[in-house]
């Protein structure tokens, strides 16, 4: 897959103990992110590939090929809420 996932450019990221509290100016919209969204979020640097994300979550959490569709589905969350965009190449 060469959907390359980038952090939308209008968010403001406040890290606390357990995870992110984004906020998106432009939607006046406000998400909070556990430890699991938050390193998903981190992995959108606009270098690495949908797939490539969701199985760096997984390693780094230690979790097998099982997880996989639950860490795509917090990928598609943060798509949903406009925190990052697909930058497809």
């Amino acid at each position: 897959m060469s959907e390359v996932m980038v952090q939308a450019p209008d968010v403001e990221v406040h890290e606390v103990p357990d995870g992110y509290i984004v906020y998106q100016g432009a939607a006046d919209n406000v998400c909070y992110l556990n430890k699991t969204a938050a390193i998903t979020f981190e992995f959108c640097d606009g270098k690495l590939a949908a797939d490539e994300i969701v199985a760096r979550v997984a390693k780094a959490f230690d979790l097998g090929i099982s997880a996989h569709a639950e860490i795509r589905g917090c990928l598609d969350s943060l798509m949903k809420e406009g925190l990052v965009i697909s930058n497809t190449k």
